[in-house]
Parts: structure tokens; C-alpha cells; sequence
């Protein structure tokens, strides 16, 4: 028996002021089967955002209403939705910077739109499935083994007695790596991986940024301590303050 389930049309939003690079995207996007919303301006887009979940974000740095790079951080107060910043700024203090706001991946233009399409697939498909619910309740990309006597992981965010970190996406990865394999160290290069971060944009020691956000974070809710350094190998998470 044939299954006539359709499956969900994914949306794509592009943030973008150039009418070409967004024809050129819509078209690339479209002929492979997902809906697209282009927004020339950041007002038009953040309004969007806010109303809607698309399940990825295209952003231009040069906008004529604002900066991508403010309008990610924006963003990132309220959304874990992958972003891939689309920008003709190449310079590498520019991709560091981008990336360590919470961005999860850099294109520079000019690029290619095939290629751009491999890197919104990839992007999509290391997203866990989105849940809106309440922090107490468990939802997928929130397992039991991630939690701890204090610290529990919940839609794509961390809590501490129901009061969140408020950690970017790329925070959030990189935490519940350290959690899930507690007591296991993990290099930078380790971490680099599970935070999809693209090894050609960052250092190694970009991480080491990460993990103090991390930490002055943790500190916040009063957990002081717990993501450990081990000297000449990486950082491992623990739930011992003095360990």
C-alpha cells in the first residue's frame, strides 16, 4: 500500500537587502523543496522571527536598518534557531567575532549556491527537533543523563532550579557535551566538533572564550567550579565543586 503522508516543508529565512543574492538563494532553496521568507531589512526579519519558527536563518552582516551582527545577538535572547551569516566582510576577525556571538556557521561572498545549500542541510539536520515547552517537562535533545543534582538541560538551554543560563547555541552544544560525558575530558578540537564549529573560521583557543562565558554562567546560578580544566588536554565537567 502506497503512503500518501506528506512530510513538513521546512521554511528558510533570509535576512538580506540585496534583491539578486536573495533570488539567487530562493530559487537554489525552492527547486530542492523548502519554503522561503526573505525580509530585505532586520525589523522585517526579527518581526518575522518572533512570530514564526523557520527552521534556519540566512543573515547578511550589511543591513541598511542595523547590523547582523547586533540583530544575532538579539536573536540569540530568545532563539536557538541555526544561523549561517551571508556577508562580503572576509576578514578573519570578522568570522571569529560572528562565530563567538552565536553564529553557526560564516559564508563570504561571493559563494556558491550549491554550496550554501550543503551548509543549510547540514545545519538543519544537526538540529535537534524543536519543542516549545516548559522547562520542567522533558523534550527530545534533553536527555535524563544530561541532568545533574543541580543542572538540568531543556529546550536547547541549561537550568538550574527552573532559572536558565541564557546560553547561545553554541554555549549550549558545548555544555551539554561536557555533561553528557562527565567525567571525561574533552580537547578543544573535541568541542570544536560537538559546537559545529567550522575548523577553518576559529582557533582552538576560541573555545577557551566559550567556556569562561560558560562558567561566569554556571557562577550566576551559583554554580561555581564545575567545568574543570585539565592542563595540556581540554575540560571536563563535574558536579563536585572541589573536585
Amino acid at each position: 500500500m502506497l503512503n500518501h503522508k506528506k512530510s513538513r516543508v521546512l521554511n528558510i529565512l533570509i535576512i538580506e537587502d540585496e534583491p539578486a543574492i536573495a533570488d539567487t538563494l530562493i530559487h537554489v532553496l525552492e527547486l530542492d523543496g523548502y519554503q522561503v521568507s526573505w525580509f530585505p531589512t532586520a525589523g522585517e526579519g526579527l518581526a518575522y522571527l518572533k512570530g514564526h519558527q523557520p527552521e534556519l536563518l540566512v543573515l547578511d552582516v550589511g543591513l541598511p536598518d542595523g547590523n547582523g551582527f547586533e540583530l544575532c545577538k538579539t536573536i540569540r535572547e530568545f532563539s536557538d534557531i541555526p544561523i549561517i551569516f551571508l556577508t562580503a566582510r572576509n576578514d578573519e576577525i570578522d568570522r571569529v567575532v560572528g562565530l563567538e556571538i552565536g553564529a553557526d556557521d560564516y559564508v563570504t561572498k561571493p559563494f556558491s549556491p550549491r554550496e550554501m545549500l550543503a551548509r543549510i542541510k547540514l545545519r538543519i539536520k544537526n538540529r535537534p527537533p524543536v519543542d516549545l515547552v516548559s522547562p520542567q517537562a522533558s523534550v527530545p535533545g534533553s536527555a535524563p543523563e544530561a541532568e545533574t543534582e543541580a543542572l538540568f538541560a531543556n529546550n536547547f538551554d541549561f537550568y538550574c532550579q527552573s532559572q536558565p543560563l541564557g546560553l547561545t547555541a553554541v554555549e549550549f552544544k558545548i555544555l551539554d557535551k561536557l555533561v553528557q560525558g562527565a567525567p571525561r575530558v574533552f580537547s578543544r578540537e573535541q568541542l570544536m566538533v560537538a559546537a559545529d564549529m567550522a575548523p577553518e573560521a576559529v582557533y582552538e583557543r576560541n573555545i577557551d572564550s566559550h567556556i569562561k562565558a560558560i562558567r561566569q554562567k554556571l557562577k550566576a546560578v551559583g554554580l561555581t567550579e564545575r567545568i574543570q580544566t585539565k592542563r595540556g588536554f581540554g575540560y571536563f565537567y563535574s558536579d563536585r565543586e572541589d573536585a
